[in-house]
């Protein structure tokens, strides 16, 4: 999936917080609990993939961007999930050949201004949804 294509999902699917939901049996509002952890780390997340990938940390770039994916997908945010899923993708392919310490800067470069934008977004989202459930 080129970087364009994670725009063409929707920036959340509210079936997988309505399961979320269902699954956790809306006990104390518990799966609201879990959204606000995932909104109020997201930060700290997009922070690291930041920092793992403008200094070349091939390892901490790719433990970031798997965290980001799982957490996102968790959530509903397919968007997030999406592009974090096309940068994992770069990760693996594009260095394979290249030496990190180029390749994960240019990265940077691509495709983050997109990710944090989106993990905004994502965020205005969850928290209009918490707020009318």
């Amino acid at each position: 999936m080129a970087p364009e294509e994670g725009n063409a999902l929707p920036l959340l699917d509210p079936d997988v917080l309505d399961r979320l939901r269902t699954e956790l049996e809306d006990d104390d509002g518990v799966w609201k609990v879990f959204v606000q952890n995932f909104i109020e780390y997201l930060p700290h997340r997009t922070e690291k993939l930041r920092l793992t990938l403008t200094t070349g940390d091939l390892a901490g770039a790719m433990d970031a961007v798997l965290s980001l994916k799982t957490s996102s997908q968790m959530v509903g945010a397919e968007r997030l999930a999406g592009l974090a899923m096309d940068l994992e993708r770069a990760l693996r392919h594009e260095t394979l050949d290249s030496e990190p310490a180029r390749v994960l800067p240019r990265l940077a470069a691509d495709r983050l201004r997109q990710i944090i934008r989106c993990a905004r977004q994502t965020t205005n989202i969850l928290q209009k949804y918490l707020h009318s459930g």
